[in-house]
């Protein structure tokens, strides 16, 4: 049975603004804590990318499947009671445990969104509730993918998502942060070879988005990883343990770039 797909008829698509990227590229670098300019960024570059990435997911069986459906994550996901019970070594233990490790909450996340509001997201249709569950999945891809919430991490899982899910917007944030690292850090570190190896990876996994989530968090980590074909970010590692070596931990707002998947 196929599903039926609702698009409000008062969508437009995006306009790709290049130079409208670039103000607000540089006021992000300025103050790293200003979160709107991520935004703000995303919109202006990804022009269709977004409606491309929907409907390519809605011909999907997966897609299919969930758009039927249409489950809303952040309540299961900061219900931790049950995740809790899971069995230790699962994707939800690891899950719960990072996001009680780093104080996050999925509500969290869908606040940090509302601060911001495009107008792709003043209708509500299937559009806007797969832009949730973009934004709602980002801490699980932290889990599954093995980055960190440093800069570097953030960045190369940037890169990751943008193989996953395309837009200018999230590529060009990626390799904005992984030029920047790469300019103060020590001799050696293979700094933009993180973004190239963030790409591979999520180019060659499948996509994260179409995966049932809780079935998913039962399963054993490593089990996932390898029937996903999620691979180990290796040089990931090795230049944060380099960065690290010399006194440097590359640091970023957090928020900054969590809030990224949704923009719409």
């Amino acid at each position: 049975m196929t599903a039926e797909v609702y698009v409000h008829p008062e969508r437009r698509r995006g306009a790709f603004r290049p130079l409208k990227a670039w103000k607000h590229m540089q006021q992000l670098i300025a103050d790293k804590e200003d979160t709107e300019q991520v935004f703000h960024i995303i919109e202006a570059l990804n022009g269709n990318a977004f409606e491309r990435n929907f409907w390519a997911f809605v011909n999907t069986p997966a897609g299919q499947k969930l758009i039927q459906e249409k489950p809303y994550l952040p309540p299961i996901l900061d219900d931790h009671s049950w995740i809790h019970a899971l069995a230790e070594g699962t994707v939800g233990r690891a899950y719960v445990e990072f996001m009680e490790r780093e104080g996050l909450t999925a509500q969290g996340l869908v606040d940090e969104s509302m601060k911001y509001q495009s107008k792709s997201r003043e209708f509500d249709d299937d559009m806007l509730w797969y832009a949730n569950r973009l934004r709602d999945t980002h801490d699980l891809f932290h889990v599954l993918t093995g980055y960190n919430r440093d800069a570097l991490g953030e960045a190369s899982l940037l890169a990751f998502t943008y193989s996953q899910n395309p837009g200018l917007g999230v590529i060009f944030i990626a390799f904005m942060g992984c030029r920047t690292i790469a300019k103060h850090a020590p001799k050696g570190a293979r700094v933009m070879d993180c973004f190239g190896e963030g790409k591979r990876n999520g180019a060659v996994a499948e996509k994260i988005i179409q995966q049932d989530i809780l079935a998913l968090m039962h399963e054993p980590l490593e089990a996932a990883r390898a029937r996903l074909g999620i691979l180990p970010p290796v040089i990931y590692r090795e230049t944060l343990a380099l960065l690290e070596q010399h006194g440097y931990t590359p640091t970023l707002q957090p928020q900054a770039i969590d809030a990224e998947p949704v923009a719409a």
